[in-house]
């Protein structure tokens, strides 16, 4: 497992840490209840913090990408996928498309490529 660098997790309650500043996650096993399921240890910090949320969760979101991540890069894919797409389409097509159904193919082309530089 890869601790995703540089990621905030949520513990719960409002309380978010840098994965990379974790250095461990243990689950609580006296007064353990609401609002208190795990201690969450940080790098510099000699006291542990405590999450409301439980120890496989907050482990799962230190070693995954967050799923804004994950549908950011199958956005970014989906758009690269398009403009290949686009780029085969012929003039008289890319013609009949913008005169007859307002559909201006090359506008759409100068799009995608200003999304995928940023």
């Amino acid at each position: 497992m890869k601790l995703q660098s540089a990621v905030l997790v949520h513990l719960g309650f409002g309380k978010y840490v840098r994965s990379d500043q974790v250095t461990a996650v243990i689950p609580i096993e006296e007064e353990r209840g609401p609002g208190r399921r795990t201690f969450v240890h940080l790098q510099g910090e000699a006291d542990p913090i405590v999450a409301s949320r439980a120890e496989d969760t907050i482990v799962r979101d230190l070693v995954q990408e967050p799923r804004e991540v994950t549908q950011s890069r199958q956005q970014q894919e989906i758009l690269q996928d398009l403009l290949v797409d686009l780029g085969n389409v012929n003039s008289t097509v890319r013609r009949i498309s913008r005169d007859e159904g307002g559909l201006d193919l090359e506008r759409l082309e100068r799009r995608i490529r200003q999304v995928l530089e940023n």
